[in-house]
């Protein structure tokens, strides 16, 4: 964390997350979840199969919305925006990074880059010169060319990260981001988000069902049953 760097960006407050509201076999996945994440954190959410970790990533990231609670992304009441509000904030101050890449398949490594750019209406040459940065920031500069089907699962990961980062947004969020990938891959991309934490100072919220991983953030939270039973810290170097 920089110096100064105290800014709460992400603040959930009694977020519940009910399914099949209102029917018999109503469904409550998530049961007033408070959390609260800083500018420049990089943090952890772990915890087995059926915690509501992926429903807590999907309220973080706008892909769904709260049934009950108040969500503020940096300052904006998310819960209570329009769709089309939340489909602009989403792409240009959240970041994704999925277990299976969610690569388009047929398109170059620079193309994929480009398309979430391409969405915000940045010009094709600067489209192109902003795609080229990030893949050579994350060591893919001579694989611009290749498709999806043309390269490893480290690789498709490290051209998800620079798509990530196309509109250079203030979170990234990442999905059990190594889970498909070896040890040795998976240290890779593990390297490349504290890089990207460390040097440009973005906010990371890392969703994993490894402890491991886990302990190497700053600050790690566990869900169990759609509850939050805990949170470790660590001073940063």
């Amino acid at each position: 964390m920089q110096m100064g760097e105290y800014k709460t960006i992400i603040e959930l407050k009694g977020i519940v997350k009910r399914f099949y509201v209102g029917m018999p076999n109503e469904l409550e996945i998530l049961h007033g979840i408070d959390l609260n994440v800083r500018q420049g954190e990089f943090v952890s959410i772990v915890g087995s199969s059926g915690s509501g970790k992926t429903t807590m990533m999907n309220i973080i990231g706008i892909l769904d919305r709260p049934t009950e609670g108040e969500y503020l992304l940096d300052g904006v009441d998310v819960a209570r925006a329009k769709d089309r509000e939340l489909s602009l904030i989403r792409n240009q101050k959240i970041g994704f990074v999925f277990q299976t890449y969610n690569l388009i398949g047929r398109t170059s490594a620079l193309k994929n880059v480009e398309l979430p750019m391409l969405y915000a209406g940045i010009g094709r040459k600067e489209r192109k010169e902003r795609a080229r940065e990030l893949l050579q920031l994350v060591g893919m500069e001579d694989r611009v060319t290749h498709h999806p089907d043309e390269l490893s699962g480290g690789q498709k990961q490290r051209v998800a990260i620079a798509r990530a980062m196309a509109n250079n947004p203030a979170i990234i969020l990442a999905d059990e981001p190594t889970g498909a990938l070896d040890s040795k891959t998976g240290r890779m991309i593990m390297d490349i988000f504290h890089r990207l934490n460390q040097e440009q100072n973005k906010t990371i919220v890392l969703i994993t069902h490894s402890e491991e991983l886990a302990r190497e953030t700053e600050r790690m939270i566990t869900l169990k049953d759609g509850e939050v039973i805990g949170e470790r810290s660590r001073d940063r170097c």
